[in-house]
C-alpha cells in the first residue's frame, strides 16, 4: 500500500502517465549485477558464468540476471567478480566519467555499489576517497571495497562538514547519492515505505542543502559534481538542485546524454526552477527497467587556479623496519617480474605492490596510493590496500591482499578449478588434505583469488576471515 499522500502527489505530477507508474508497483523488482573489470574479463565471464545475463543500457560493466539465478549464493560474489546492485543505481556513477590518476570523492559512499563502480574506471590509478558519517555503514562499505580487490581507495567516517574543512578545493571530481527519503525504493524496501512522509521529505531535501554546500567547497575549479537520488521528489530532486544553483552561481549544469528510457527533468514542477534544469535525468519504473532515480550533472567554473593542497600535508610514512617483515613474506612468496621474458606475466598486482606508499596503523600494514594526504585527525577506516599484521618475528597477509593479488603474482597457489563445492566449503572455513611445498597458498576459483591457505604436514588451514565465512 503506497501512502496515499504520496499516491495524490504522484498522480498530480505524472497525470495521463499515472496508471502505468502505478501498474509498476504491481511487478517485481529487476535484478542486476555488474562486473568487476578488476577481477573479472567480460567475455570470458560471459562465456563461462552459470547465470541468465542481459546488458543494462546505461551501465558498461552491468547486466541484468534471471529469477531462477543466485549470484550471492555464488564463490564469484565472494572472489568480487561481481557487485549485486540495483540497475538504476548504476546511473550516476557511470555520469562521472572516472579517469585514472584523478582525485575522486564519493561524499554518501555506503554500501559501496557507486565507490566501486568508479574505482574500476580509476583501474588502480589516483585516489578515491568513499565517505560514510554512520559507522556501522562505513564499515559495510569497507568490506566492500577490500571485496572488489580495490587499492587505490581510502575509506573515510566523518561528516561532510568535517571533510570541507580538512579538503578544500581538492578533488577533480565529486558524487553526492545523497540521503533521500527513498521513494523510488518503495518497490524494494519496506522500510523507505513506512518511514515516509512529507515531513520527511522536507528534511531530507533539507540536509541535502547542506550536503551540496560542503562537496561545492571541496571541488576544484573546473571540477565536475555529480548529485544523485532514489527519490521522486522535487523537493530533493529539482528543488535541491535549484536552490544550489542559486548559492554557487559559479556551477553550471552540464547537457547530459540521456541513455534509453531516461527523461529529462520538470521544472514545472518546482517554483523558481533553476535555467536548464531540463537537463537533469529522471528514471522511472513504468519507463525502463529499474527503480526511480534522478541525477544531475554540474561543473565548476574554471578560474585556472585548479587544485588545491590547502591544509592537506603528505602523509607519515611506515619506516624500513615497520616494512621489514613484509618485505621479508614477499621474497618468499611473490614471483619476481621478468620483463625480459614475455612468457612471464606481470600481474597487475605485483605492479602496484612496488608502487604507492607503506603507512603504518598500530601494527597493521598498509598501502596507501602516490601523494596520499595526511589523515592526521580523521577517521579513516581504510587508508589503502591492508597488506597485512606485523606479528612476533613475522607477517601474515590479509584478506584484502589476497583478493587483490592476480594469481600470477604468487610462487604457491591452490585451485579449485570447476569444483565450487570445495570452494564453498573453504568459504565456511573447512580445512581440506593437500599436497605441495610448506608455506602460504594463494586460493582461487577458476583463477580468481579468494583468500589464503597455509599447508603444512599435507592440511591446508583455513585464514578465510571468521567474520565472513558463510554457507552458500
Amino acid at each position: 500500500m503506497l501512502p496515499e499522500e504520496f499516491e495524490n502527489r504522484m498522480r498530480r505530477l505524472l497525470g495521463t502517465e499515472y496508471p502505468a507508474f502505478a501498474e509498476s508497483y504491481d511487478r517485481p523488482p529487476y535484478q542486476a549485477l555488474r562486473l568487476n573489470p578488476f577481477k573479472a574479463d567480460r567475455q570470458a565471464f560471459l562465456a563461462q558464468a552459470a547465470f541468465s545475463l542481459h546488458a543494462v543500457p546505461w551501465a558498461e560493466d552491468g547486466f541484468y540476471y534471471g529469477r531462477e539465478d543466485f549470484p550471492g549464493r555464488h564463490p564469484y560474489h565472494e572472489a568480487g567478480l561481481y557487485y549485486i546492485q540495483e540497475p538504476s543505481a548504476m546511473a550516476p556513477a557511470e555520469y562521472i566519467e572516472a579517469k585514472p590518476g584523478e582525485r575522486i570523492l564519493d561524499l554518501c559512499a555506503a554500501p559501496g555499489g557507486k565507490s566501486t563502480q568508479i574505482a574500476g574506471k580509476m583501474k588502480g590509478e589516483g585516489i578515491l576517497v568513499c565517505n560514510e558519517i554512520h559507522p556501522a555503514r562505513a564499515r559495510i562499505l569497507s568490506e566492500n571495497i577490500e571485496r572488489m580487490g580495490i587499492c587505490n581507495a581510502i575509506v573515510t567516517n566523518e561528516s561532510p562538514e568535517r571533510l570541507s574543512e580538512y579538503f578544500p578545493e581538492y578533488f577533480d571530481k565529486i558524487l553526492v547519492d545523497a540521503p533521500c527519503s527513498g521513494e523510488g525504493m518503495f518497490r524494494k524496501n519496506e522500510t523507505a515505505l513506512t518511514e515516509w512522509s512529507l515531513e520527511h521529505v522536507k528534511a531530507c531535501a533539507d540536509r541535502q542543502d547542506e550536503i551540496l554546500s560542503c562537496a561545492a567547497a571541496m571541488l576544484r575549479p573546473g571540477g565536475r559534481l555529480v548529485y544523485s537520488t532514489c527519490t521522486f521528489a522535487p523537493e530533493e530532486n529539482e528543488g535541491s538542485i535549484s536552490r544550489f544553483l542559486k548559492r554557487f552561481p559559479d556551477f553550471a549544469l552540464v547537457p547530459a546524454e540521456k541513455k534509453a528510457g531516461m527523461t529529462a527533468g520538470h521544472p514545472e514542477w518546482v517554483t523558481d526552477a533553476a535555467e536548464h534544469i531540463g537537463d537533469t535525468i529522471r528514471l522511472f519504473p513504468h519507463k525502463l527497467q529499474g527503480e526511480g532515480h534522478f541525477l544531475a550533472v554540474m561543473q565548476k567554473k574554471d578560474d585556472g587556479r585548479g587544485r588545491s593542497n590547502t591544509k592537506v600535508g603528505n602523509v607519515k610514512r611506515a619506516s624500513k623496519a615497520d616494512c621489514k617483515a613484509f618485505a621479508a613474506f614477499c621474497e618468499e612468496n611473490f614471483r619476481k617480474p621478468v620483463s625480459e621474458k614475455p612468457s612471464v606475466p606481470v600481474s597487475f598486482g605485483m605492479k602496484k605492490i612496488s608502487e604507492g606508499i607503506y603507512l603504518m596503523f598500530g601494527d597493521q600494514l598498509y598501502l596507501a596510493p602516490e601523494d596520499t594526504p595526511s589523515l592526521q585527525g580523521l577517521k579513516a577506516l581504510r587508508p589503502g590496500l591492508h597488506l597485512g599484521t606485523n606479528k612476533k618475528n613475522r607477517f601474515e597477509p590479509s584478506h584484502a591482499l589476497a583478493l587483490f593479488l592476480d594469481q600470477n603474482a604468487v610462487c604457491r597457489s591452490y585451485h579449485f578449478s570447476g569444483d565450487r563445492e570445495k570452494a564453498r566449503a573453504y568459504i565456511s572455513g573447512e580445512a581440506f588434505p593437500a599436497e605441495g611445498e610448506k608455506g602460504w597458498y594463494l586460493i582461487t576459483v577458476d583463477g580468481y583469488s579468494i583468500g589464503w591457505g597455509k599447508l603444512s604436514g599435507g592440511m591446508m588451514k583455513n585464514h578465510y576471515p571468521k567474520g565472513l565465512r558463510r554457507k552458500l
